[in-house]
């Protein structure tokens, strides 16, 4: 594989509305906002797609990070004062600008999807829904690279505008 590789092309299955406007001051994940509230929009043709999701209590949330414009290889994460690969780091600044929340569902009402743990900005769009399994999405381990002794920061950590 090269760089020369065609391009991927996603479209938007819906969108989140959020109180938050702004990525400056922002959760940095989900598990530093477990009661931050906001909902899933669904765009109608995609709709049928949500049967049964009622019956989980996590789901994942696939979204592209429309607000930023950097792609470094490199960041300084905002649970750290160092430089990190960008795949070593939860940074919303990558190259294809992916982000992966877990999410808490609390009401279906038609076609959207009401949910605690937002770490998203309003009109962030949501490419893909996937259920939370613990038993094929939890793994217990020790090694956590150079978040484990960051880890105690993350309620209070918030965004700034490193990442835009």
């Amino acid at each position: 594989m090269t760089s020369n590789a065609p391009d991927i092309v996603s479209r938007p299955i819906g969108h989140v509305r959020s109180p938050f406007d702004d990525t400056v001051g922002m959760p940095i994940q989900t598990a530093g906002s477990p009661d931050a509230r906001a909902s899933l929009e669904v765009l109608p043709e995609f709709a049928a797609g949500l049967r049964d999701i009622e019956g989980f209590e996590y789901l994942f949330l696939i979204t592209h990070l429309h607000r930023g414009t950097r792609e470094p290889l490199e960041v300084v994460p905002f649970l750290d004062d160092a430089s990190h690969g960008v795949f070593a780091t939860r940074s919303p600044a990558r190259p294809n600008r992916l982000g992966l929340s877990i999410v808490r569902l609390l009401t279906v009402e038609g076609a959207v999807l009401h949910f605690a743990g937002n770490d998203m900005v309003d009109g962030t769009p949501v490419l893909d829904i996937k259920p939370y399994v613990p038993a094929f999405d939890v793994r217990h381990t020790d090694r956590t690279g150079w978040f484990a002794p960051q880890l105690g920061r993350l309620p209070a950590m918030r965004s700034d505008d490193r990442m835009a």
